[in-house]
């Protein structure tokens, strides 16, 4: 097999891993319900940039969704945010979520959650996936007019931290989360 040829096959199964962000919407409905199981399943209670869909039912969760992405109609504890499933082009699955902030508009985002959170499914990691995640949520961030922004992890969650300077991340503090546990925070020029 010839060089041209080994980059051809790259090319090939990068496509088949290649993610589109789609807007969260009724039509996720048994996709976000089994990924939320999923992440149950594996003990995880906690789904990162879900808004929330690990505390509630579907149709309460999409309402949120939707009122946190009108200027208008944003919760008083939240910023203008768009949630979105990462959905694998070759064959529809969901493998994981994220949410894009346009602003640090609380002091909880300000301080800790940034505008950009994000989680793969447990059965979906370790395969560049947040990476990517991570990548296409920067160029909704572009198109929202941000020219940088923050985001942050656990100071022991390696894989996130990886995923982040592999987008630019630079660190710029380090500080107790609200449980006591160090974490980091990044920030990315756009």
């Amino acid at each position: 097999m010839s060089p041209s040829d080994d980059m051809a096959n790259n090319l090939v199964d990068m496509c088949d891993d290649r993610l589109i962000l789609e807007e969260a919407s009724e039509k996720h409905r048994g996709a976000a319900l089994a990924l939320k199981q999923e992440f149950l399943e594996a003990g995880e209670t906690v789904i990162n940039g879900s808004a929330l869909l690990d505390q509630m039912e579907f149709d309460e969760w999409l309402a949120n969704c939707v009122r946190n992405s009108d200027p208008e109609t944003v919760r008083d504890d939240w910023a203008v945010a768009t949630t979105y499933f990462a959905v694998r082009a070759s064959d529809g699955i969901v493998v994981g979520m994220i949410d894009v902030r346009q602003s640090l508009a609380t002091d909880f985002l300000a301080q800790y959650g940034g505008h950009i959170g994000y989680s793969v499914r447990p059965t979906e990691r370790r395969r560049g996936y947040a990476t990517q995640m991570l990548a296409l949520a920067l160029e909704k961030c572009r198109e929202f007019g941000l020219s940088s922004i923050r985001i942050g992890c656990y100071e022991s969650n390696e894989a996130s931290i990886r995923t982040i300077k592999a987008n630019g991340g630079v660190l710029v503090e380090e500080k107790p989360y609200l449980d006591g546990v160090p974490m980091h925070i990044y920030s990315i020029t756009l």
